[in-house]
């Protein structure tokens, strides 16, 4: 299996800071979108920390699989699950770290979604409401589960998705990459295929466009870079009111 991919990141119309931080390692099989929170110097030490987090432990362990973890394993997972939610759970306790040692940091923390290729296998794990969608057939299928508020009340039936997407609380979420003990990861395990691609995104992104608009820009025959760039474009041309990033990965 080969990868291709693309990655673009915006400050947005409204922000000032871009605290969004990307991680795109084709040759780890490892592509990380995070969004921090807490103010734009916490926000960004923040997202920073966290995807130099899970970028340290991924690539600690590539070569040397057994190699001590500092969190037990869950039997029910693959031996990539596990790793990927360990790097984050790891990548958890830096930023923990970090606070206690700044107490200026405090209030800090990050979403995050993150996936990790191994053969024909999948694996994403998210925190938040950063996404991670697969796109097939020309439509994109969102793998990840926000744990937002908005989130909550849709899979209720209080809100539909229109509703959502221009609801006052809909940036606030109930998960986050906050340096807490006990923080719960989400993790699938996907089989993939020639053909198929990957996107992760910000929700500076997903949510100023609509499945359709998302499903059509992610299947474009374009370049992953143009695709990438459209994608940005189009969550500005609707406000951009947040930091915008995202990353496409295809499977040949």
């Amino acid at each position: 299996m080969e990868l291709a991919f693309a990655a673009a990141t915006d400050t947005g119309l409204v922000r000032r800071h871009n605290e969004d931080s990307y991680v795109a390692e084709k040759g780890l099989g490892l592509f990380v979108v995070v969004d921090g929170m807490g103010g734009h110097v916490g926000g960004e030490v923040a997202s920073r920390t966290v995807a130099d987090g899970v970028l340290e432990f991924i690539r600690a362990t590539a070569h040397d699989p057994e190699k001590t973890w500092p969190f037990g394993i869950d039997p029910e997972l693959s031996q990539p699950a596990n790793r990927l939610q360990v790097a984050i759970r790891s990548a958890n306790r830096k930023l923990a770290d970090l606070v206690s040692a700044d107490h200026a940091l405090g209030g800090t923390g990050a979403t995050i979604s993150a996936a990790l290729f191994a053969e024909d296998r999948l694996v994403v794990s998210n925190v938040g409401d950063c996404r991670a969608y697969l796109v097939r057939g020309g439509h994109a299928w969102q793998i990840t589960r926000d744990h937002s508020f908005v989130a909550e009340q849709v899979a209720m039936g209080l809100l539909d998705d229109e509703e959502a997407r221009h609801h006052p609380l809909r940036h606030m979420v109930t998960r986050a990459v906050s340096g807490e003990a006990g923080m719960s990861v989400d993790t699938w395990e996907i089989r993939v295929e020639p053909g198929d691609r990957v996107l992760l995104c910000s929700d500076g992104v997903h949510s100023l466009l609509t499945d359709q608009e998302l499903s059509a820009l992610a299947s474009s025959k374009d370049s992953l870079e143009g695709v990438c760039h459209q994608l940005v474009e189009a969550a500005k041309r609707e406000g951009g009111t947040d930091n915008c990033t995202v990353i496409l990965v295809a499977v040949h």
